[in-house]
């Protein structure tokens, strides 16, 4: 049926015990399954035979999923499917719903392809005919990163100058900003630094030299460019040391790989901020020292 490496994959795993809760209708039942026909005759509706998902067996790593009408003699009304699901598949399928929600937003010049990135990471789909983003959009994406389960909230903004007020309000809660240039646009790579203070002061960060920024140099697929690597690269080290990434939403290059470099600097950040050793303690049961005083009764 399935190897040993294979992976059931499933959206949901829900067992359903199933008891007898009449015991005289379970010998009616069982005396006209003898008689093939008759007034103790089963009753089975299809259409409730959805309402049981699945049947975990007493072995963890088996499923036995329902077939009306057929019957066992240990599951009656089950047809025994012998499903093998790796116990890590499991736990992975209960953890997944226990994820953790990053907001990451998109900020470039118009035309540099944001929408494209979004759409091609999102969907998997490209399309040329794109019109520009009027204010702005998002998109949700589940993924699966060095073990941790994320829902990553992708805000896609726009760039022209004359939407800004409309864009400038959604920075705010923002965990990570790819900033965006178009490799075959020089003017957008020369306004990175403008997005970034922008950035910077709408979503009223804190701490600007430890805030997650990734820098994307998307339309690798065109051959003529007007922004090489090393440029780019010399940006990042001289602003931060973020990460570069060379993308294509055209032919997917990179494009996965550097959202998911988004939720490792978020996941990296969250574990500088939040220590689990905490050394300042209070004792709650320490008996007050008696006050003293100056004045005489």
């Amino acid at each position: 049926m399935f190897g040993s490496g294979e992976l059931l994959k499933v959206t949901s795993i829900r067992a359903v015990f199933s008891r007898e809760r009449n015991p005289k209708k379970t010998r009616d039942s069982a005396r006209g399954d003898r008689q093939g026909v008759g007034r103790g005759q089963p009753q089975t509706d299809p259409r409730r035979a959805a309402d049981v998902s699945c049947l975990l067996a007493p072995r963890p790593s088996s499923l036995f999923f329902p077939a009306p009408g057929r019957t066992g003699p240990k599951l009656p009304n089950l047809f025994r499917v012998a499903v093998r699901v790796p116990q890590s598949e499991i736990l992975r399928l209960i953890m997944a719903g226990k994820s953790s929600l990053f907001k990451v937003i998109l900020l470039g010049d118009g035309g540099v392809g944001k929408s494209s990135l979004m759409n091609r990471y999102v969907t998997n789909k490209f399309d040329a005919q794109l019109f520009h983003t009027i204010g702005v959009e998002f998109l949700n994406k589940d993924l699966e990163v060095d073990g941790h389960f994320v829902t990553m909230q992708i805000w896609d903004t726009a760039g022209q100058e004359r939407f800004r007020s409309l864009r400038t309000p959604f920075y705010r809660g923002s965990d990570c900003c790819l900033l965006t240039f178009s490799v075959d646009d020089s003017q957008s790579f020369q306004n990175l630094s403008n997005w970034k203070k922008e950035f910077i002061y709408y979503a009223d960060v804190k701490e600007p030299e430890s805030f997650p920024f990734v820098i994307l140099g998307n339309k690798v697929d065109i051959s003529e460019r007007q922004v090489s690597a090393e440029e780019a690269q010399a940006w990042c080290r001289d602003n931060g040391d973020y990460p570069y990434f060379e993308t294509s939403a055209k032919d997917a290059t990179n494009v996965a790989a550097a959202f998911e470099e988004a939720v490792r600097r978020v996941l990296a950040t969250e574990d500088r901020s939040d220590p689990l050793i905490q050394t300042d303690t209070v004792r709650l049961h320490r008996k007050p020292k008696p006050s003293s005083s100056c004045c005489g009764s």
